[in-house]
């Protein structure tokens, strides 16, 4: 096996070569091995070791352990406590779920502070095909059957061409001590049932199974190489972007046959999973909505918007004089000036200054706003009615800004001006306010 890891990582994983390397290490048998075959490739490594305060005396039982271990072979060893239980109470977690995030972000601390390159964890092929079959039950695409990734930035996973039977026979035949978590022998998760039940079947119907396993993993791994491939080129010729938007153009997206599979290719990375009601979107009604924690969906007419959610600014902002100016959440530029002449210019409006009254007001429209558009002989009109017949979508009108005084509008910012503050023959002073695009 020794000879098979450095095979292993002279062909794949030759980045580690001469690198401080942060190896994960429970106590297990995984783990120790992990340590024992590293050390004995004579890289420079460090162990880091998570008591979750899980199992009581067991826990602190490995965590003595490790340090024993790492004191008898002169070892730098890193050891942290966790109350993990209260860790998934306070954040509505599952335990496992808690943990993984608790020892990651752990991980990662330690790196940093001590100029370390890479964190090792001792996942193996078992692993894998637990994975795989814990994702066939719930449900998944395909990047759910290409098993755990070799690497992910700073974590890597040198052992995942092994076994679990390989490892504990490496074990024992280099007589390497080792901690039998108890939790390991519950069928309370659903991976220890996996383990305990159904993989050894799999491998009684079939001797064979994990290199089988391994081949088909092969397989999947290429096929979802070429629908990475065909995602990107698509994409070019579905999706535009800008001003934070992606802008997916349905005419286009509804001639591809398999224009779900695409939709899942460039979305699943959003964390969206209400897929029926996404399919849905390119035939909903204008206005239809998917969310996710930090993004969202819109069907805007021919469209569909994905854009990141952004908090709602309910603040109001000031202008105090004719003097002042504000930078944000528009820049606007006021100016008196003597006379003008007429331009077709929606970023600038001219008005009488003796209609109005400092300080103004930025806001954003509310509903049952109202105003009087120029042009329009006088004639009153609410402010989500001017909107429908511009058909501005949903993120417009979100991102559109009213400038005040008092509680009438002057300007629909970059829109439509206020028809009673309009210059007229009587007008004595003259006040340009002006967007200026940053």
């Amino acid at each position: 096996m020794l000879l098979q890891l450095q095979k292993h990582i002279d062909q794949n994983l030759s980045f580690l070569k001469g690198k401080n390397l942060l190896l994960a290490t429970s106590g297990g048998v995984d783990s120790m091995v992990m340590v024992h075959l590293f050390k004995e490739l004579q890289y420079t490594i460090t162990i880091a070791h998570c008591n979750f305060n899980l199992r009581g005396e067991e826990s602190d039982n490995d965590e003595n352990f490790i340090r024993q271990y790492a004191q008898d072979n002169n070892i730098p060893v890193y050891v942290t406590r966790f109350n993990t239980e209260r860790f998934a109470s306070d954040n509505k977690l599952s335990i496992q779920v808690a943990a993984r995030q608790l020892r990651y972000a752990w991980f990662h601390e330690l790196l940093q502070e001590n100029k370390l390159d890479y964190i090792l964890t001792a996942h193996h092929l078992d692993d894998t095909i637990e994975t795989f079959l814990i994702n066939l039950t719930r449900g998944t695409g395909i990047e759910g059957f290409t098993g755990i990734p070799e690497q992910n930035g700073k974590i890597v996973r040198p052992l995942l061409p092994f076994s679990r039977a390989a490892i504990v026979a490496y074990a024992k035949a280099n007589t390497i001590t080792w901690r039998e978590d108890s939790s390991n022998a519950s069928d309370k998760y659903l991976r220890n049932k996996l383990r305990h039940d159904v993989i050894p079947t799999l491998r009684l119907l079939n001797p064979s199974f994990s290199d089988s396993f391994q081949a088909t993993l092969n397989h999947l791994q290429q096929v979802k190489s070429l629908a990475e491939d065909a995602s990107v080129l698509i994409y070019k010729e579905v999706v535009t972007e800008g001003e934070g938007q992606k802008i997916i153009n349905i005419t286009s997206l509804l001639r591809l046959p398999n224009y779900r599979a695409y939709l899942y290719q460039w979305l699943q990375p959003f964390g969206f999973t209400a897929w029926d009601d996404i399919y849905a979107l390119p035939t909903a009604q204008s206005g239809k909505q998917v969310f996710t924690a930090g993004y969202r969906l819109l069907k805007d007419r021919e469209t569909v918007l994905l854009e990141p959610i952004k908090n709602e600014d309910t603040q109001v902002y000031e202008i105090t004089s004719e003097q002042d100016k504000i930078d944000y959440p528009v820049k606007l530029i006021l100016q008196n000036i003597k006379e003008y002449t007429t331009v077709s210019d929606k970023n600038q409006i001219f008005i009488d200054s003796k209609l109005i009254k400092f300080p103004l007001f930025v806001r954003k429209w509310q509903e049952g706003d109202y105003f009087y558009p120029f042009g329009m002989d006088g004639q009153r009109k609410k402010v989500s009615k001017f909107f429908k017949d511009e058909k501005m979508s949903l993120s417009e009108k979100e991102n559109t800004w009213l400038l005040c005084s008092e509680n009438n509008i002057i300007w629909i910012i970059g829109r439509r001006a206020d028809d009673r503050y309009k210059v007229t023959g009587k007008t004595t002073t003259i006040l340009k306010i002006a967007q200026v695009q940053s």
